[in-house]
């Protein structure tokens, strides 16, 4: 068995708190991610992930959250600059959004597409550029964990008990599926970064 290295790798980034959570039981409230979020460790992270990336895939609900946040952040005074390169990125950036509801982009160098995530993920595997980015968009991670589509597994994982909430990780996910353990990194706060790449 090989990790898998040729062609595009679809890449994708959750934070999670300790017992598995992406989200409290109100999808709003964002505050148990941030003391952890703006770490070293999460923001060292993040930038690693996109930096090999061209193409950022999200859902309806996160590229709003995203592209409605990160290009305020572009000239920002105090703003920290692997903070403003991921903002530069995002906005320049080949986005994909997965929506049956939205019809056209209010956002540049985006497609709206309303296919199978797993249809969708072959087709812009077969095309030329670097990694594709799904960010924080729980509902096509989950459906690409489940198609095994996913070549690099990104988490951060932050010290807290939500208690509540959805999970990431569903049963009926694909038995005995592999993954290699390639970096790690511990931080403030407790704030650890995993990446685990599919071993085929």
């Amino acid at each position: 068995m090989t990790q898998q290295t040729d062609g595009r790798r679809v890449v994708t980034n959750m934070a999670l708190s300790l017992d598995g959570r992406y989200a409290t039981t109100d999808p709003m409230d964002m505050g148990w991610v941030m003391p952890y979020a703006i770490t070293d460790v999460a923001r060292d992270h993040l930038t690693n992930l996109w930096e090999p990336a061209t193409t950022a895939l999200l859902g309806r609900v996160n590229a709003e959250g995203f592209l409605g946040f990160w290009p305020t952040v572009i000239g920002m005074e105090g703003a920290d600059p692997r903070d403003e390169g991921f903002a530069r990125w995002l906005v320049e950036s080949d986005k994909v959004v997965l929506s049956s509801t939205l019809e056209d982009a209010p956002w540049e160098r985006t497609a709206i597409v309303d296919r199978p995530t797993d249809e969708v993920v072959a087709d812009l595997k077969a095309t030329e550029g670097g990694d594709i980015l799904v960010l924080s968009s729980a509902s096509v991670i989950k459906a690409l964990l489940a198609a095994d589509q996913v070549d690099r597994l990104a988490l951060t994982v932050f010290p807290v008990f939500l208690g509540g909430g959805p999970r990431l990780f569903d049963d009926g996910l694909p038995a005995r599926n592999a993954w290699s353990l390639v970096s790690q990194a511990a931080g403030e706060h407790g704030t650890l970064s995993l990446v685990y790449d599919r071993v085929r």
